[in-house]
């Protein structure tokens, strides 16, 4: 069974030749090309009639910007400060899994590429890559990714606390535990290509037993609780996150159990069909937490525009999942870089055109009401 991924978009059409690189579509058209058509349908599909899948983009088409003028300011400011450290935009990777299904170098190119846009990778339980090796990839200025760590809490507490205490060696800054998945949800571009398991040679390394060497599967626990969240938190100092935080009162919840910070997430709409785009349940988790605890928000995050109407309703960063796996598939470890890139000037061109020197200075004022679809 494949494990879950994250931030999956919805089927587009590809345009002729390759062009210059203009935006993240222009990187899903080449890496379109280059993937095989059994791996692309796993980047890119959803579970059921993939409604929620779909939503996750056309729902910012929602949203409008109202910007302010006459603010001068100078040169824009993206630092984000978020968990104790400062990142150099307010833009993650979210956790995608079997990088190494998009090109051989894996989840080490793509944290190669996070390391020099100064942000953070948040790294799948499901790599392909060990955690010790991706932990190891520096850019060419020989600087580390800061890398946080997606757990799904396994029915072996044993072997999760083997595993959380291999990621804390290995440098992790914090844990993402998603919360959204006591089931696999129904993939059925999945179940018709007949893509459950990994070809030969690739592993899910980071489930490897400590004492077998064994390759475990990941188990997705239909039992978990909030008081496997209390265990965790007594388990490991690290922050703890909670992705997949859809409802206002699961937010407060994790705000009473001392969550760190909580990342309202569909799963890419890979999970329950039909759920809210991330986007659209943003504003109540946001009101629900009081300022307690950040938010973050992945889920459709295809433009600046996009991070910045997430960021002015509350959010304090994003995460993007999918374009990463298309830039690695389109360009290896360059593809992602210039994703990154491509995002973070996308990100200022629009905080200048709205008037916003920081993020913070981003407010829900500046998004207007929603217009019906």
């Amino acid at each position: 069974m494949p494990p879950v991924t994250d931030q999956a978009g919805p089927r587009r059409t590809p345009t002729a030749g390759a062009g210059p690189l203009l935006n993240v579509d222009d990187l899903w058209t080449e890496a379109h090309r280059r993937l095989d058509p059994v791996h692309r349908d796993f980047f890119a599909g959803g579970s059921g009639d993939e409604r929620t899948l779909r939503a996750n983009e056309t729902a910012f088409d929602a949203y409008r910007i109202l910007p302010r003028v006459l603010r001068g300011g100078g040169a824009r400011d993206l630092r984000t400060d978020l968990l104790g450290e400062t990142l150099a935009m307010p833009v993650l990777v979210s956790p995608t899994a079997f990088h190494r299904l998009a090109h051989p170098d894996g989840e080490v190119a793509s944290a190669r590429a996070v390391a020099a846009a100064g942000t953070v990778m948040v790294v799948s339980m499901a790599a392909t890559a060990p955690i010790e090796a991706v932990a190891g990839a520096t850019d060419p200025a020989g600087r580390p990714a800061r890398l946080w760590f997606q757990l799904y809490p396994q029915p072996d507490l044993g072997f999760t606390e083997s595993v959380i205490r291999r990621v804390e060696a290995a440098g992790c800054r914090a844990l993402v535990v998603t919360v959204d998945s006591p089931v696999l949800g129904r993939r059925e571009r999945d179940l018709r290509n007949g893509f459950l398991d990994l070809p030969s040679g690739l592993r899910c390394e980071n489930m490897r037993d400590p004492e077998t060497g064994r390759v475990r599967d990941i188990v997705l626990d239909a039992d978990l609780d909030w008081a496997r969240i209390e265990w965790l938190r007594g388990t490991t100092r690290l922050p703890v996150v909670l992705k997949g935080i859809l409802h206002p009162a699961d937010a407060r919840l994790a705000v009473a159990h001392g969550v760190d910070a909580v990342l309202v997430s569909n799963h890419g709409g890979r999970q329950l069909d039909g759920v809210p785009a991330s986007i659209d349940a943003l504003r109540a988790v946001v009101e629900a937490v009081e300022g307690r605890i950040p938010v973050l928000l992945d889920g459709g995050i295809r433009r600046g525009t996009d991070i910045l109407t997430a960021l002015a309703l509350g959010a304090v960063a994003v995460g993007v999942g999918r374009p990463v796996v298309w830039g690695l598939a389109a360009r290896g470890e360059s593809g992602v870089r210039q994703l990154l890139d491509l995002l973070r000037a996308d990100l200022v061109r629009a905080m200048t055109l709205a008037g916003a020197v920081r993020p913070t200075d981003l407010a829900p004022d500046m998004i207007a009401t929603r217009v019906p679809r």
